[in-house]
């Protein structure tokens, strides 16, 4: 099928948490809920924001190198107890509606995120998002940001090119994940990683807030 979307990107992936999701203190909280539960050594706040976009997995491995496997998972497992016990989180004031917006103005949208597959599926039918998205990848069922294969799968999926397809996100993870996959990289400074931080990876762009995603689209076509 020939397709007529005639605007510079045609596909919009957005990661989740930090990029659509309020979710970085509830993250935070219930990381050191697990180190606490299984007696390790405490993490400083800052280190924990820092790994906000990995895989699971892969965050965990990055705070505590030196554990084994079996730590690893229990404390996995002691997050996903304590992030889905209870979840205060709320999307960012307009995500919705710019979500309603693109989506009427023909763009395919799509999610890239290290949360996992049972997290994510929660979080869309409590938000009803899920409406909004085409397809959407999650860490537990692929490789973990940065690498691009995420990306890739979701752009195989739906048919669209690396330079059709926009990447939003909130940490360097999400935008070197884009430059990898040879998609845009598009930051936005509200979430985990600084402004600074992100504007070193080269994006196309930093956004404020989500609510100016459509004006940065409308500007870039």
């Amino acid at each position: 099928m020939q397709k007529s979307f005639t605007a510079r990107f045609e596909l919009v992936v957005f990661d989740w948490d930090g990029t659509l999701m309020d979710s970085e203190a509830h993250i935070v909280a219930s990381m050191r809920r697990a180190i606490d539960d299984l007696k390790l050594p405490l993490m400083d706040d800052n280190n924990i924001r820092n790994i906000i976009g990995l895989g699971l997995r892969e965050a965990i491995m990055d705070l505590y190198p030196q554990q084994n496997d079996d730590t690893v998972q229990s404390i996995a497992d002691r997050y996903r107890y304590h992030f889905l016990a209870d979840d205060p989180c709320e999307p960012f004031e307009g995500a919705e509606a710019v979500l309603k917006q693109l989506q009427q103005q023909g763009y395919l949208l799509a999610v890239a995120t290290g949360k996992g597959r049972r997290g994510l599926d929660r979080v869309l039918e409590a938000t009803g998002f899920g409406a909004y998205f085409l397809e959407t990848r999650c860490a537990d069922e692929t490789i973990s940001k940065p690498h691009p294969q995420m990306l890739l799968e979701i752009m195989e999926t739906l048919d669209v090119a690396p330079e059709r397809t926009l990447m939003v996100g909130d940490t360097e993870y999400d935008l070197n994940m884009a430059h990898a996959a040879g998609a845009t990289a598009l930051a936005v400074d509200y979430g985990v990683h600084e402004r600074e931080r992100l504007l070193a990876c080269k994006p196309a762009g930093c956004l404020n807030s989500i609510q100016t995603l459509p004006t940065w689209l409308s500007n870039n076509k």
